[in-house]
């Protein structure tokens, strides 16, 4: 096919709280196409208030997938995203050129835009064991283990991202070789077009923004909602911010306005941690404040036809 007939793939991503999920909904609408959501936390049911997951309303005025698919106690990865949403694309793409791809879970973009490195699917024993270590003896167990499994991976690894350091440990296990070693970084051949937009708001809009849909969220039934998942707080699927805070209130760490705040903090420190990946993406265009849907039009109209 020619080039300007290539599919599109149109991420919409940005800081959490940032607005990208009515920005998708608009572009679909006029576009005519669907949405694929990038949230590793929306896609499993029962999390709606907290993953600030589309609405009822929202969900009815544009086909939407990888919303509110799996059960908590479901294992999901990356590379299985990558998986998912390769298999399902030749299916949008045969009745329109467009696919959206909305969210701000950055390996999951990364995923889909770039490829990613083929690794084990982890045993459920393994994958018990590495969490265990993190429950028992915190970051520095992890480190410690790290230390001796894969030294390299540890001396580039975020020390607090203890995520990262229970994937390398679970990966090592299975593997039985280092992560690292399993790392190629290569970039995987893509037959489509991606177009990457970002909302990046001025940041004391942002925190602002945050702190009130915060407070929403708690309107809305964010204490109900934790509470009938507290029984299942070990799953990897609720070790996530708000959950995990309103567990700590459950549990008799905090008291609830502390875990509130605690909340809106851990919050903003996420977001931060997604303008530091988004900063390193060149491919990204940033969006207007007062402009935002104008703005992704004319560079969809733009990229599209060179």
């Amino acid at each position: 096919m020619s080039y300007p007939d290539k599919p599109t793939l149109i991420v919409v991503t940005g800081p959490t709280g940032s607005g990208k999920t009515d920005l998708s909904i608009q572009l679909a609408q006029i576009l005519g196409c669907e949405i694929l959501s990038a949230d590793s936390r929306q896609i499993y049911r029962g999390l709606p208030i907290g993953t600030a997951a589309p609405t009822p309303a929202q969900l009815a005025s544009v086909p939407h997938h990888f919303v509110g698919t799996l059960n908590l106690d479901q294992y999901y990865s990356a590379a299985q995203y990558e998986s998912d949403v390769m298999a399902l694309l030749p299916d949008l793409w045969s009745s329109n050129r467009y696919a959206i791809m909305c969210g701000g879970s950055m390996m999951y973009i990364d995923a889909v835009c770039n490829g990613i490195d083929e690794l084990p699917t982890i045993r459920p024993d393994i994958r018990a064991h590495a969490l265990r270590l993190y429950e028992n003896g915190g970051l520095e167990l992890l480190h410690s283990t790290l230390k001796d499994l894969d030294p390299k991976y540890l001396a580039k690894a975020d020390p607090s991202n203890h995520r990262r350091l229970i994937h390398a440990i679970e990966i090592t296990l299975q593997a039985g070789v280092p992560y690292s070693s399993l790392r190629t970084g290569e970039r995987k051949p893509r037959q489509f077009r991606t177009i990457k937009l970002a909302i990046n708001p001025p940041r004391t809009t942002l925190f602002d923004r945050i702190n009130r849909r915060v407070d929403k969220m708690m309107e809305s039934g964010l204490l109900d909602e934790a509470r009938n998942v507290y029984h299942l707080r070990h799953l990897n699927a609720l070790n996530t911010v708000g959950y995990k805070e309103l567990f700590a209130y459950f549990d008799g760490i905090m008291d609830l306005h502390t875990a509130v705040a605690r909340i809106g903090k851990n919050t903003r420190v996420y977001a931060k941690k997604q303008l530091t990946w988004m900063q390193r993406d060149t491919a990204i265009h940033y969006l207007p404040e007062d402009s935002r849907l104008d703005t992704a039009l004319k560079i969809i109209h733009e990229e599209s036809v060179f």
